[in-house]
């Protein structure tokens, strides 16, 4: 039976932890040949022995732009990039604001996103896709979340100014509020945290890795979607 990604090559940085592996997950089980790519040669190891014999990795510095076009260059061909890499979110007051650790935390999440794009298309087909990932602090920005927020804003804006220039290749953004997975680890109170979510937002639970994993899968396969900013974050931005 064919499936909607058969034949495809799917390119995850930050593909090996979290949300970026269950959009590995999702796209390898609908057919895809999934490229997993991480700072770290272990994460890859680990990760390319829970999918299929397909899939294989590479390992690159995220804050070297020289870095991430070099590992695309080594991969070629593909259809559909997905960006998601990142180290948890520095929250801090801007009172205490170390803006040095801000800026990595920038030049991670945002740069290598842009710089990610930047290698990917020349090397895709018309037909494919670059899915960048930011959150819903834009919008409901907690006590101490300039950093968050900002970086949000930014990615929300990089996307709809690169699907203008980069058409007809196809730059969508994922938006994932608080879901369950390893960018919590550390946090202080985290089940209590969660709990809280699931009490306030609408769908009333906390969300799931698998969750926003669809929303990636959606955003590939819906081949008439450019520019747009998917929020998968349970109604929290409503409450």
């Amino acid at each position: 039976m064919q499936m909607e990604l058969d034949g495809q090559r799917v390119v995850l940085l930050g593909g090996t932890s979290g949300i970026g592996f269950g959009a590995a997950r999702i796209a390898a089980a609908h057919g895809a040949e999934v490229v997993v790519v991480s700072s770290r040669e272990e994460n890859v190891r680990h990760t390319l022995d829970q999918l299929p014999d397909s899939a294989w990795g590479d390992v690159a510095d995220f804050s070297d732009p020289d870095a991430i076009e070099s590992v695309i260059g080594r991969i070629g061909r593909l259809d559909h990039l997905i960006y998601t890499a990142g180290e948890p979110l520095y929250i801090s007051p801007v009172e205490h604001l170390d803006i040095a650790v801000a800026r990595e935390y920038f030049q991670i999440r945002f740069f290598g996103a842009l710089a990610a794009a930047k290698a990917a298309r020349g090397r895709m087909p018309d037909t494919g896709s670059i899915i960048v990932t930011a959150g819903v602090a834009k919008d409901r920005p907690g006590f101490g979340w300039a950093g968050p927020a900002s970086i949000s804003g930014a990615l929300e804006a990089l996307t709809k100014a690169l699907a203008v220039e980069f058409a007809p290749v196809r730059v969508n953004c994922v938006a994932p509020g608080v879901i369950r997975s390893p960018l919590w680890q550390g946090t202080l109170h985290v089940e209590e945290m969660y709990q809280e979510i699931a009490d306030t937002c609408l769908a009333g639970r906390v969300g799931e890795i698998e969750d926003v994993a669809k929303a990636y899968l959606y955003l590939m396969t819906q081949d008439y979607s450019t520019g747009m900013v998917l929020t998968v974050d349970g109604g929290l931005t409503l409450v």
